[in-house]
C-alpha cells in the first residue's frame, strides 16, 4: 500500500523560488554566500598624499608625549624598555617617574601607554617618523602649568605623580591635544590610507579623553588638598590656559559648565568637550605648538618640547621665528 502523500504548507511553496533565485545570486556573484569584509575601494586610489606625511607625522610629537608618560608613570620604564627601535636614537625624557596610582588607574593608563605605543608603530611605519624629541615630563614642568593656569605658584608646588588625583588632573592636560589635532588635521588629508590611520588614532585619542574627563567628573566637587580648589575648577584653569595660549577662541571647556555652554545650551555636565553642535573642537598645528610649549608662540619652543617638537612642519615655526 502506498504512503499517504503529504504536502507542504503554502508559505513554504511560495519561498522556495525566492531561495533559489538567491541561493544563484550568491554563486553568480562571489561563488559563494559569505558576508563580506573587505572594505569598497576607494574612489581617490592613492594610499598617502605628501601633505598627509608632514600632518601624521607631526602626531608623533604629542605621540611621543604621551607614551612616555604613560608608561613611566604606570609601570616605571618608557619606551626604551617597551621598544627602543621607535626611539630612534632620541634623548631619554627629563623627570619621568612612576606615579603613586590606585589600582585601577595604573590599569588604566598602563593601557593607554601601549595603545601609544602602537600609535608610534603604526605611523612610523606607514609615513616614516623621526626620533623622539626631547620631553619634559618633570614635576617642575607640570608644577609650572598649573601655576600658570590658576594664575599664581601653588604651595607646595604641584606634583602630578603624588596620587591619582593629581595624576588624572595632569592627564587631562595631554590627550585632549591630540584629539583636536586629528580633527583639525581630517579635512586635509586625503590618501586612503591616511584617511584610514587618522581615523583610528582619533578614535583612541579621544576615548582616551573621555575615560580620562570622566574619571575626574567622578571627583568634580572633591578639593584638591591642600590648594583649596576642586577638580572641577582646576578642569576649567587648564582649559582657559590652553584657549589663552592657542589664541583662536574658545576650543576647550572644563568638566563642568554653565548650561548655556552645554550640549543644546541645557547641560553643565561637560564629561565630552564639544562645540554648541556636539562636535568635537579641532585645532591647527601652529595652535597645538602654542599650547604644549607654553609660551603662546609656536615659533618658541618650551614647556614639554624644551628644544622644540620635530618633523616639517614644526621643524618650519623653529626656522622662521
Amino acid at each position: 500500500m502506498a504512503a499517504p502523500r503529504t504536502s507542504l504548507p503554502s508559505a513554504a511553496v511560495a519561498l522556495v523560488p525566492f531561495c533559489f533565485l538567491l541561493f544563484v545570486f550568491c554563486m553568480a556573484s562571489t561563488g559563494r554566500c559569505q558576508p563580506q569584509c573587505v572594505p569598497e575601494p576607494s574612489l581617490l586610489p592613492v594610499a598617502v598624499f605628501p601633505v598627509d606625511v608632514d600632518l601624521l607625522q607631526f602626531a608623533l610629537n604629542l605621540e611621543h608625549l604621551e607614551a612616555d608618560f604613560f608608561l613611566h608613570s604606570a609601570l616605571g620604564y618608557g619606551l626604551d624598555a617597551i621598544a627602543p627601535e621607535l626611539v630612534m636614537g632620541g634623548p631619554p625624557p627629563i623627570g619621568a617617574q612612576k606615579a603613586n596610582l590606585d589600582k585601577r588607574t595604573r590599569s588604566v593608563i598602563a593601557e593607554f601607554a601601549l595603545e601609544e605605543v602602537g600609535h608610534l608603530r603604526v605611523i612610523k611605519s606607514t609615513v616614516g617618523g623621526f626620533p623622539r624629541p626631547l620631553l619634559d615630563l618633570s614635576s617642575q614642568n607640570f608644577a609650572a602649568i598649573f601655576d600658570q593656569a590658576v594664575g599664581y605658584p601653588l604651595i607646595p608646588p604641584f606634583d602630578p605623580y603624588a596620587d591619582s588625583i593629581n595624576y588624572l588632573l595632569a592627564s587631562y592636560v595631554i590627550p585632549y591635544m591630540g584629539l583636536v589635532g586629528y580633527v583639525g588635521a581630517n579635512p586635509n588629508v586625503n590618501g586612503f590610507v591616511s584617511k584610514r590611520l587618522l581615523a583610528g588614532l582619533l578614535g583612541v585619542e579621544s576615548g582616551q579623553d573621555a575615560v580620562i574627563r570622566d574619571r575626574l567628573y567622578e571627583h568634580a566637587e572633591e578639593v584638591v588638598h591642600p590648594y583649596n580648589r576642586t577638580v572641577a575648577e582646576f578642569t576649567a584653569a587648564i582649559s582657559e590656559l590652553r584657549n589663552r595660549l592657542a589664541m583662536c577662541g574658545v576650543k576647550d571647556e572644563g568638566i563642568v559648565v554653565p548650561p548655556f555652554l552645554g550640549a543644546e545650551g541645557r547641560s553643565s555636565t561637560n564629561v565630552l568637550s564639544a562645540n554648541r553642535d556636539s562636535l568635537s573642537y579641532r585645532r591647527t598645528p601652529a595652535e597645538i605648538l602654542r599650547v604644549v610649549y607654553g609660551t603662546g608662540d609656536e615659533h618658541k619652543p618650551g614647556g614639554f618640547f624644551p628644544k622644540g617638537g620635530d618633523g616639517n612642519i614644526a621643524s618650519q615655526y623653529l626656522l622662521y621665528p
